[in-house]
């Protein structure tokens, strides 16, 4: 029995969940406020360069896999994966820098010339590391968090101890090295999960195991290659976008969201599941009084960084540089603490560069540099433009400090994207670019929910629910809230839907 659902912004979770359901034969419209699809992840053009806005590491390359195969399909035919080598590089204060290569036994060697004994300890770190992968990914994440007795299982319990949830990432990482430059690499993944790695559970190690063992891949032509195969895999299941419609309102009759309302346009669903950023649409769109969670509890969350994004480009090629740039080249606690003790803007920050037109020269003009920096800010800062060209220079100060190659007069293009953007374009609660710190206090059922207890047709996926942040979270994301819907909605009472989830809330 085709029911009509309405999916409100075309990030991937949304563009995921679409493809199932339309897949099981549901009428899926996707309601996007922006000019194409992709949320977060998509893409501009300017003077010869094509930007990604969004992420730039494709990681964990099997999850890819395994939601194109419930289709019959695969990665290879929407795009061309390559793996980078080195995967990333890392410089450090003074003159050194680190590449991280993609051969195993190359990377144990590089450990051991930098601390004698670290290959071994390294081997059995990324042993562990997998062992937790393997449990988080086939066990944790597919859980949808509406009650811990969905951990009330000795498997799961006897995992959970062995999994050292209680312990910390830091904690794990400086008990067997003792290389500042090693803790720093094997901390670094977290730093994508929203909080100091001495408050990320240690559970979260199964990281580097995705990083250091699995390995840093690109799809050639660029990162939007993947928002792009999602939407074309969703046309051809039936999913039908509309651009440029910005869900502001809601109809409601007895407990079920019965239209949704751009300001121009109304139509009518059956059910309704939240992509877009899950604080807005709880306190922005739905009326107070149907949404899941205050504004005190919105409030009291600790949120992941914001950024402030550079997109560069420059008319030669910059040496030295890699596809992934990592500048620890000044105090790493203290940038830290700007972001999550005492919020201000940076006063000498860390930052990430990605000059993705190594691997790729079909996205800058020949010969040129594509440039993507990054610098995490605190979540909520007030927007500062002035700041952004005293960032801008810090950076090519440090770029031709530790490439030895002037850039300053090769700059041709730039723009800057920062918090006021990732509210205006996203609607991004507080500015954030990563959603929820995964700190213990915010992991599994301690996540927003992903239905709504007010109404009975409403669900939310995304980074703001289980199972987090990241493009292969936001992938399981989509399954997960398509398949819980799958499971629970029941269209053969008399016409009228229930859903299990709503019955004792």
């Amino acid at each position: 029995m085709s029911k009509t659902i309405s999916i409100i912004g075309s990030g991937y979770s949304s563009m995921v969940a679409a493809c199932c359901l339309a897949d099981k034969g549901m009428d899926v419209t996707i309601y996007e406020k922006n000019e194409m699809a992709g949320g977060r992840a998509s893409k501009f053009e300017d003077g010869g360069f094509t930007f990604d806005m969004g992420p730039s590491w494709y990681w964990m390359p099997e999850v890819f896999e395994n939601f194109f195969n419930r289709f019959g399909r695969t990665s290879s035919d929407f795009y061309e994966l390559v793996r980078l080598d080195p995967g990333y590089q890392v410089y450090f204060q003074g003159d050194e820098s680190i590449g991280i290569p993609a051969n195993k036994e190359e990377l144990f060697e590089l450990f051991e010339s930098i601390e004698t004994g670290s290959a071994a300890k390294l081997e059995k770190f990324l042993n562990e590391a997998a062992y937790k992968y393997k449990v988080g990914m086939e066990e944790y994440v597919w859980k949808p968090g509406k009650s811990v007795l969905e951990f009330v299982d000795m498997k799961v319990l006897k995992s959970f101890m062995k999994l050292q949830m209680l312990s910390s990432v830091s904690t794990t990482v400086k008990s067997l090295f003792k290389d500042k430059r090693l803790q720093q690499i094997l901390e670094f993944p977290v730093l994508f999960l929203g909080s100091m790695p001495n408050r990320i559970p240690a559970l979260y190690t199964l990281m580097n195991h995705a990083d250091l063992s699995l390995g840093t891949w690109y799809p050639k032509g660029g990162m939007y290659k993947v928002s792009e195969a999602f939407y074309q895999l969703a046309l051809s299941l039936g999913v039908k976008f509309k651009f440029n419609c910005e869900i502001t309102n809601v109809k409601i009759d007895n407990r079920k969201i019965t239209a949704i309302e751009s300001k121009a346009e109304s139509f009518d669903t059956d059910f309704v599941i939240a992509g877009a950023d899950y604080q807005h649409f709880d306190r922005a769109v739905l009326p107070s009084k149907y949404s899941n969670y205050s504004e005190e509890y919105w409030d009291s969350r600790e949120m992941a960084p914001s950024s402030l994004l550079f997109f560069l480009g420059f008319d030669k090629k910059i040496d030295g540089l890699e596809h992934h740039n990592l500048f620890f080249d000044t105090d790493f606690d203290t940038h830290a603490k700007e972001i999550y003790q005492s919020p201000q803007w940076p006063s000498d920050p860390l930052f990430y560069i990605c000059a993705p037109s190594k691997t790729d020269e079909g996205i800058a003009p020949e010969g040129y540099e594509n440039v993507f920096a990054l610098i995490p800010i605190a979540p909520g800062l007030k927007e500062d433009k002035e700041l952004h060209d005293k960032y801008l220079n810090e950076i090519i100060v440090r770029i031709e400090k530790k490439t030895g190659c002037d850039i300053r007069e090769s700059l041709v293009y730039q723009k800057s994207f920062s918090i006021s953007d990732f509210k205006s374009r996203y609607n991004a609660f507080k500015g954030n670019a990563y959603g929820l710190a995964n700190t213990l206090k915010q992991t599994a059922v301690l996540k927003p929910k992903y239905y709504n207890k007010n109404l009975d047709n409403l669900y939310y996926t995304g980074q703001l629910t289980v199972p987090g942040p990241g493009m292969p979270p936001a992938i399981i994301s989509g399954q997960l809230v398509a398949d819980e819907f799958l499971k629970n909605a029941n269209f053969e009472n008399n016409g009228q839907t229930i859903h299990k989830d709503f019955q004792r809330v």
